[in-house]
């Protein structure tokens, strides 16, 4: 098996047994990631070649490990574009926090991915670049906005890559590509470097293959950071303790009443035989009520329309970005933001602009406000009776390319599982879970308990168990030149 195709933690080993170099594991992906490229075009750029990796084996915790980033997350000198024309050619003075922290830990970046625009959509079909392809069959979206991030490690290109969450923009990718993707407690992880969408939901976190590598890389992540006024500074628990206790002693709620209606078949099987398997290994089930949930969607597209009206504000063609030739600064800021913004990001700053403005603030902007209060209490009275909540990742498998793009409720249903982990601040986490007929990945979603990521990993990790995914993912067809020696 070639390098490219191991995890995290099956290169760790490898590395501290002497059986490879980190310039052989990062030749391997890289090998793999251009034989993948003109296939799934998940990479927007590759860097030149490896960094002399930090530390070794034993004093870096990631010394070695080649990863992508999400273009959104800064890293020096290097593209910061979020895929949109506005930002062509900014490259930033500075790293991310994430960016320094992973480096500190020995990780090599491989290169940057594709995005939807801002991180605005569901299918990485936003991109001012193009779409990403799904893997697993081309014709189909890999989700988004992560979907390059999703993508790359799906087609084994990289161990792990970065991605960013504001609605189910790690998760919901995850699920589309057969991968593992974290979002974290709200403030748990700096997002200073991450260009902001929606300041109060948006979180970085990783995309792996497994879980325990989920929980690896997130242990570098996780931390305060003085820079980032909502990074949390509680103390970060040991992501791999107590990880591979199993189900048993688990308690699991499933919120039946959310899932009577929109679920695909398959998607629904797979919850039932999955959720079985969990109680036959000694999980308890219970049924929790989560009324408020119906209003997830609403309330989320009002609330991140309205931050994302204010947050792109700063794109008037003043200060970086694209600039247009106007005979009045009125007409230089229209023609500038005309020119450099996508249809998607358009629509959602003229909504959010319009729920803020004088006579309607109070009757969405407030009203959702007072909604997303009432959604946490709900949640977290919930968790207070279980472990850790359990539904699917998304209410299909991943789609077509092009179907949604006219019909942007449904495009906007794709995350109607994954926002409320956004809206409340609670981490939840997207673990593959068997197959279509088709041969598509299913995906099941655990939401937790605010800061108690150790939990989640480990109700994570008995999923994975016992849904026995690693074997199936050796089911996905190969690309073209997928394979060749490297």
């Amino acid at each position: 098996m070639g390098l490219h195709r191991l995890s995290v933690e099956e290169l760790q080993a490898a590395l501290r047994s002497g059986e490879c170099t980190p310039a052989e594991i990062y030749a391997s992906c890289r090998a793999a990631a251009d034989s993948a490229q003109p296939h799934i075009r998940a990479f927007n750029r590759f860097e030149d070649g490896p960094p002399p990796p930090r530390g070794d084996a034993g004093s870096a915790p990631l010394h070695g490990i080649p990863y992508a980033s999400k273009e959104n997350i800064a890293v020096a000198g290097r593209p910061l574009t979020c895929n949109s024309r506005i930002l062509a050619n900014y490259r930033p003075p500075y790293d991310a926090t994430v960016t320094e922290r992973l480096r500190a830990a020995g990780a090599m970046l491989l290169g940057q991915t594709n995005m939807d625009e801002f991180a605005m959509g569901s299918s990485t079909e936003n991109s001012a670049t193009g779409p990403t392809q799904n893997p697993w069959d081309l014709a189909r979206t890999p989700g988004g906005s992560s979907g390059g991030s999703a993508a790359a490690v799906a087609a084994d290109a990289v161990p792990f890559a970065l991605g960013s969450d504001t609605g189910g923009s790690i998760r919901q990718p995850a699920g589309c590509c057969g991968v593992v993707g974290l979002k974290p407690t709200y403030g748990r992880v700096s997002r200073w470097g991450l260009v902001a969408f929606a300041s109060s939901l948006d979180q970085i976190g990783p995309i792996t293959r497994t879980v325990r590598d989920a929980a690896l890389v997130y242990r570098e992540l996780a931390g305060h950071d003085p820079r980032d006024s909502t990074c949390l500074p509680a103390p970060v628990e040991d992501p791999l303790a107590g990880i591979e206790q199993g189900p048993r002693g688990l308690t699991l709620g499933v919120p039946r009443a959310l899932l009577k209606e929109g679920l695909d078949r398959e998607v629904a099987a797979n919850l039932d035989e999955v959720l079985a398997r969990l109680a036959r290994e000694g999980a308890s089930l219970i049924e929790v009520d989560l009324p408020m949930m119906r209003y997830a969607i609403a309330t989320y597209y009002i609330l991140a329309t309205a931050e994302a009206s204010s947050n792109l504000a700063r794109y008037d063609g003043v200060r970086y970005g694209v600039r247009a030739q106007a005979s009045d600064l009125d007409e230089m800021y229209r023609a500038s933001r005309t020119r450099g913004f996508g249809r998607e990001v358009t629509l959602r700053i003229l909504l959010g602009t319009y729920v803020l403005s004088a006579g309607y603030y109070d009757a969405y902007y407030r009203k959702a406000s007072q909604v997303r209060t009432l959604m946490r209490r709900e949640v977290v009275a919930a968790l207070s009776r279980c472990d850790a909540i359990v539904l699917p990742t998304s209410p299909t498998p991943a789609f077509k390319l092009g179907e949604r793009v006219d019909d942007p409720l449904q495009m906007y249903l794709s995350d109607v599982f994954t926002v409320s982990a956004n809206l409340t601040g609670i981490p939840a986490i997207a673990v593959p879970s068997g197959l279509t007929r088709a041969g598509l990945p299913l995906s099941l979603q655990l939401m937790g308990r605010p800061l108690q990521e150790s939990l989640l990993l480990r109700a994570a990790r008995a999923l994975e168990q016992v849904c026995g995914f690693a074997a199936l993912r050796k089911a996905r067809q190969p690309l073209p030149g997928e394979g060749v020696p490297a």
